[in-house]
């Protein structure tokens, strides 16, 4: 029986006895366990994923997120990011954390966590409290200029955006990974892009960019947060990306115990010690109690 809990979770089949045991055991013989999550555990929060069978963004939708080399190059590439960011705002930052995020919480209380890395932007593990977080493709929530040391926080930055696109029709339709949504050409042509007030440079949000490269002190923070740890726990993640494979890769070189739970397939299930195929909270959400 295959189940679909909200609008962008995946079909998934829910979760027999010996999954959960397995998890259980897993998390139960460790004392540091770096744990990397993807798109997949905010689904249930409200927030799509990519690449999801039948409700991803590349499913429902001709959507090909923004390439960092174009949003550096074009005026006009910027205008259109900013302008559909700048509407998505609003309901992304409102976005709260589901099970899963505060099931990490609870495992990080009774000292089972050694670090949390995510590939998402959506700052959901700070809301639940998580402590030790990397954020390997940066954040949605500080925006930095290209061209000077000038940052400035999102909630801030989209004040002037208002003051300076008073008139913007607020028509969020559906929101993206990203944070941002679907507008007319004629809302995204008139939309004025706020520049650095420093130096008058573009504006990009602390985000890595399709294209771009993980910044090298956070690669090596990770590797050795990965080398410091006694076991992987990927949550939610399809590892498509190489900087969240050679996680992995980088694992099972040093010999540690990697597990997957994840609705779908992953890059890396013919090299890991445990795969489970479910909704991540179903196993979750009373793992604490039983450890």
């Amino acid at each position: 029986m295959l189940i679909r809990h909200t609008a962008f979770v995946p079909a998934y089949k829910p979760p027999a006895e010996k999954d959960f045991e397995t998890i259980r055991y897993f998390v139960s013989r460790h004392k540091k366990i770096l744990i990397l999550t993807g798109a997949g555990i905010s689904t249930e929060s409200g927030i799509p994923d990519y690449r999801s069978e039948e409700v991803g963004l590349y499913a429902r939708s001709n959507h090909k997120p923004v390439q960092y080399q174009e949003f550096v190059k074009y005026p006009k590439v910027r205008q259109r990011y900013w302008a559909r960011n700048f509407i998505g705002w609003p309901r992304f930052s409102a976005v709260q954390p589901n099970a899963t995020h505060y099931a990490i919480r609870e495992l990080e209380k009774i000292n089972k966590v050694s670090a949390i890395v995510t590939q998402n932007v959506d700052r959901l593990h700070h809301k639940a409290g998580s402590e030790n977080i990397i954020e390997l493709h940066g954040t949605g929530y500080i925006v930095k200029c290209l061209q000077c040391s000038y940052e400035v926080d999102r909630y801030e930055l989209q004040q002037t955006m208002m003051q300076q696109n008073p008139d913007m029709e607020n028509s969020v339709t559906m929101i993206r990974p990203d944070g941002d949504v679907e507008l007319s050409r004629e809302q995204i042509e008139k939309f004025r892009v706020p520049l650095c007030p420093n130096c008058q440079g573009p504006l990009k949000p602390d985000i890595v960019f399709f294209g771009d490269n993980v910044p090298k002190e956070r690669v090596e923070k990770v590797r050795n947060e990965v080398s410091e740890s006694d076991a992987i726990f990927v949550l939610g993640s399809s590892l498509t990306v190489y900087s969240s494979y050679r996680i992995i890769l980088q694992a099972k070189e040093e010999k540690k115990e990697v597990a997957i739970l994840n609705i779908g397939p992953t890059r890396a299930d013919n090299i890991v010690d445990i795969k489970i195929s479910t909704k991540c909270s179903d196993i979750l959400m009373d793992l604490r109690n039983t450890i």
